[in-house]
């Protein structure tokens, strides 16, 4: 097991370029599973639940190559029957939480799939209703196998219906959509997820020959195709590593110019750092964060605390929260954090308050964060990544603590951060990995 060891208190300097956006990749590469013909990808992150993915797809019968640094082809055009029958597929599916987005897929070529509920971080229950219900209206059997426990699916014929989503699920919104391009006839889904990178499967898809109307919005129509063909593609800039750096410039007091973020497609990330108090500067396609010594949280405007909660797309998403919180335990005044989604992602805080922060966790979903405004700073800690996005919050504090820090576990961050260490000991920051 691998672990961070990180001296804390020195500033960065310098431009940092974020990688391939890792939820997008996901969801791209297990379309490529819908076509018999050749998918070219550019962009993709190499980190480790892409890398386990793709090993993934090869045991499946994908031809995977790779052609260039983060550029891979696919081609399904055949599969691997004895392997998708077996045991083994079951298990490295329990183990990859990605690997969720290949039910519709395989389902939609194979007309069966069985699967084992998937693995991924323990930050609370990720139900799969949203999907199975979808699957199901589209003429899907399911049912659930106790001893080997997976979920068991047919479908002789996938059908167009309309579906009204019990929740804007991103995953369960790409899992319908994939079958629906290739069922007879049209579907229709209301309250469809519309994060970028859902409009990017959407791009790609409408590329290999799918017919998907209202893109972007949270009303999708799908005309069914009878098969799709050779695409390429390239994948978005990752929008919670651009988070991550901007809060990381901010706990530093650095001064940091973050390369070709796709600023269109960031949402309401820039604002809700603003509202913590950091100045952003955008400079074309890039984002600059001068360096300050201090930074003001906000209130509303009947002086009331601010509240920072995520929500569906084009709200604030989930994955930047750890980040947000983390920052804000430096800034003057303070905010409560609500974290809707996940019941588990806020326990990390603990181990801030180890270091020094002051926070209240009124409950699993709510804390109360009092800025320090850098009256004294964090100290150094021996800590675990309970999961990817806490991991990167507790770098971050590491990175601005006083002392050395070491943070074990770090295949978690290593499943959503590509050559960390590496990309952060060039803009001045002291970081090693030590196996």
């Amino acid at each position: 097991m691998a672990s961070f060891i990180i001296e804390g208190g020195h500033r960065l300097n310098g431009e940092i370029v974020p990688q391939g956006a890792k939820n997008e990749a996901l969801q791209i590469i297990c379309a490529t599973v819908l076509t018999t013909e050749e998918v070219i990808i550019e962009n993709i992150p190499d980190i480790l639940d892409i890398q386990n993915l793709i090993f993934l797809l090869q045991d499946i019968g994908v031809n995977v190559n790779k052609l260039a640094k983060g550029k891979y082809s696919f081609c399904a055009e055949t599969l691997n029957e004895n392997f998708l029958n077996s045991e083994e597929f079951l298990k490295k599916c329990s183990k990859l939480r990605g690997s969720v987005m290949l039910i519709a897929p395989l389902l939609a070529r194979r007309k069966k799939v069985s699967f084992a509920k998937p693995g991924g971080d323990k930050i609370g229950r990720r139900r799969l209703d949203t999907h199975f219900i979808g699957l199901q209206k589209l003429g899907a059997d399911i049912s659930y196998n106790a001893e080997k426990r997976s979920f068991d699916m047919t479908a002789t014929i996938l059908k167009g219906d309309y579906m009204l989503l019990d929740e804007a699920s991103v995953t369960g919104t790409a899992n319908i959509l994939m079958a629906a391009v290739l069922a007879q006839g049209k579907t229709t889904i209301y309250n469809a997820a519309c994060e970028p990178y859902l409009q990017q499967l959407c791009i790609l898809l409408n590329n290999m020959g799918a017919k998907i109307s209202g893109v972007a919005s949270n009303l999708l129509i799908i005309e069914g195709v009878e098969t799709l063909h050779a695409a390429k593609h390239k994948i978005l800039p990752d929008m919670i590593e651009v988070g991550s750096f901007i809060g990381m410039a901010a706990m530093t007091q650095s001064s940091l110019l973050i390369k070709d973020v796709s600023y269109e497609n960031l949402g309401i990330i820039p604002d809700s750092f603003r509202r913590l108090g950091i100045e952003i500067e955008k400079r074309g396609d890039d984002i600059f964060i001068p360096a300050k010594d201090s930074y003001c949280i906000e209130s509303f405007m009947d002086g009331s605390i601010m509240t920072i909660a995520d929500a569906p797309w084009p709200g604030l998403t989930p994955d930047l929260l750890s980040v947000m919180l983390v920052v804000a335990t430096q800034a003057k005044g303070s905010v409560l954090i609500h974290q809707k989604m996940f019941e588990s992602r806020l326990f990390f805080v603990d181990t801030l308050i180890e270091m020094g922060a002051q926070i209240i966790l009124c409950d699993p979903h709510r804390a109360v964060v009092i800025g320090h405004n850098r009256q004294f700073t964090l100290k150094a800690n021996n800590m675990t990544s309970p999961d990817i996005r806490a991991g990167i919050a507790l770098l971050i504090a590491a990175l601005s603590s006083d002392g050395i820090s070491r943070i074990d576990n770090i295949d978690q961050i290593d499943r959503g951060y590509q050559d960390i260490e590496e990309r952060l000991r060039k803009i001045g920051a002291k970081i090693w990995r030590e196996e």
